[in-house]
């Protein structure tokens, strides 16, 4: 017995260092990018990854409750039953209040579970009456961003590694940033050009595939200024990781001055396909 306790003991004080460090990483890693050795989310910039930081949270307490329970049931089968308190075995098969409790308790688990994941989805699926709509077309191995209202289009590639500048992050940073206003509802359409590919910004809630023929939906809203980093998560080929996303929000006056400069580069005429609209790029990751 005293054996057992040391046990626990010594797992308990490992458990609570460990605990510790977690939190402490945690707090330094917090980024709008991805950080070396970072647990948990990017911090949230729209109300839709506020609302998965809820769940997720709502989920953590469910989860350790349950395996706090099932861990407590377990020490102590084994030290009740153990053979040198219970020489002599009950031969009982069958509880019906218990087999009623372990169906009825799961299942009811489930359905708290279900009702925050399903408000989530619906919440998370589309725009209602967004400000501005982005259509975002996936190609090997860049972005094409298309701004149906401003009637201007880019293409957005990953800065080779030799072209990089001071503070330019490797792997993540772009020729041709995704900006759009602080508070804007903005609805992204996402469709591909060739294979499978996913927009996936961490910090915004946002995940969607892009699939050939088809257009799929999604939409954020930032609320506050500043760059953030998300990356194509789809296995796409050879360069897949060299599909990086750059989302700038910024505040209205300096996106209005963003616009301006940006409808005389990047402007369509009414015969310019956005998918071969002239653009200024970087030196494009080479197939």
């Amino acid at each position: 017995m005293h054996r057992i306790i040391g046990i626990v003991a010594r797992w308990a004080r490992h458990f609570g260092l460990t605990v510790m460090t977690l939190i402490t990483t945690v707090t330094v890693t917090m980024a709008a990018e991805p950080q070396p050795w970072q647990l948990g989310f990017q911090p949230a910039v729209t109300p839709t990854m506020e609302k998965v930081n809820d769940l997720h949270n709502l989920l953590l307490v469910i989860i350790t409750a349950i395996t706090i329970f099932v861990l407590g049931l377990l020490v102590y089968v084994g030290i009740r039953y153990r053979a040198s308190a219970n020489p002599n075995p009950s031969r009982t098969t069958h509880n019906t209040v218990i087999e009623v409790l372990w169906t009825v308790i799961p299942v009811a688990i489930l359905v708290l579970i279900a009702i925050p994941s399903f408000k989530l989805l619906y919440y998370g699926d589309r725009a209602v009456d967004p400000d501005m709509t982005v259509k975002v077309t996936a190609n090997r191995w860049y972005w094409n961003y298309e701004y149906a209202d401003e009637n201007m289009a880019f293409d957005s590639s990953m800065i080779p590694e030799g072209d990089l500048q001071p503070g330019q992050k490797r792997l993540l940073d772009v020729d041709n940033r995704l900006v759009v206003p602080v508070g804007a509802k903005v609805q992204v359409l996402v469709t591909t050009n060739d294979v499978m590919h996913s927009f996936f910004m961490p910090s915004f809630g946002v995940q969607v595939y892009g699939t050939p023929g088809r257009i799929n939906e999604t939409w954020f809203q930032v609320t506050k200024a500043g760059v953030y980093y998300g990356q194509c998560n789809q296995i796409c080929g050879l360069n897949h990781s060299k599909m990086p996303i750059v989302v700038e929000a910024m505040e209205q006056e300096d996106y209005e001055t963003w616009l301006e400069v940006a409808q005389q580069n990047f402007a369509l005429n009414d015969k310019t396909d956005p998918g071969t609209a002239p653009v200024k790029l970087a030196t494009r990751i080479a197939e």
